[in-house]
């Protein structure tokens, strides 16, 4: 067996395993004028991940947008990449550059959410990333933005890691302390498997037999209609007073 064919089922392996979820960015679309007119092409720009800690993205071309969006998933699932969590949210600040783009990714206490726009927002999902401050400066280009932050996520390192490296003991970080202040204020889910009662009501148990509504005992214009014991036996109208003579 070759080592490509290896290779290739190794990847088949990790995919369906992994359950790794893509995210369509945007196509953009080139023409070229020729002989016989203008000629279209396509470029599809997406994200992939297992939102467990592992992402990448990838652009494809073709004269057709399925055929660029499968060819951008192939060489995103081909660039994926591991970044260290801290929680749901990333250990420290980062601040990633590519040409004339800069981001600058915040960690943020459990519950703060993903504050970030379109395209930093689904690359932080896929990741795994569900507490995170963002802010982007520069240009706003989508292929520029991705690569920043794939720049920033890049520089990510934990404290204990940081810590072998140089041989000592940083301890707990200031990050790490605020998420676990943070979490002493989240829910607890209870592991009690009653489910709780519903709201009961207590007040004016009685309604409907004073004033009443539509069809009530006391109603009004309309709640009046549907009373039969009002009604003569006869079963007719009591007739209009004739009017008196002059």
């Amino acid at each position: 067996m070759s080592q490509m064919q290896t290779k290739s089922k190794t990847q088949e392996f990790q995919e369906e395993s992994g359950h790794i979820e893509s995210a369509n960015i945007g196509v953009d679309r080139t023409s070229t004028t020729v002989k016989g007119g203008r000629r279209f092409s396509f470029g599809a720009l997406v994200i992939v991940g297992d939102r467990r800690g592992s992402v990448g993205f990838g652009y494809g071309k073709s004269n057709e947008v399925p055929t660029a969006i499968e060819k951008a998933e192939k060489y995103a699932k081909r660039s994926m990449m591991s970044i260290p969590l801290l929680g749901n949210t990333i250990p420290h600040e980062v601040e990633g550059k590519f040409s004339a783009s800069k981001v600058r990714l915040i960690p943020a206490a459990p519950g703060t959410g993903v504050v970030a726009g379109g395209t930093v927002r689904t690359i932080l999902e896929k990741a795994g990333i569900t507490d995170c401050l963002s802010k982007c400066y520069g240009s706003t280009n989508k292929r520029n933005i991705v690569k920043a932050v794939f720049d920033g996520l890049e520089k990510l390192r934990m404290g204990g890691a940081i810590g072998a490296v140089r041989g000592q003991d940083l301890g707990l970080s200031d990050i790490e302390a605020k998420i676990e202040r943070g979490k002493r204020f989240m829910p607890t889910t209870s592991s009690s498997k009653d489910k709780a009662r519903g709201p009961v009501n207590t007040v004016d148990d009685g309604r409907g037999k004073g004033r009443g509504g539509r069809g009530g005992p006391g109603g009004g214009r309309r709640g009046g209609r549907g009373r039969q014991e009002d009604a003569p036996a006869g079963g007719s109208a009591p007739a209009a007073p004739a009017a008196p003579q002059s």
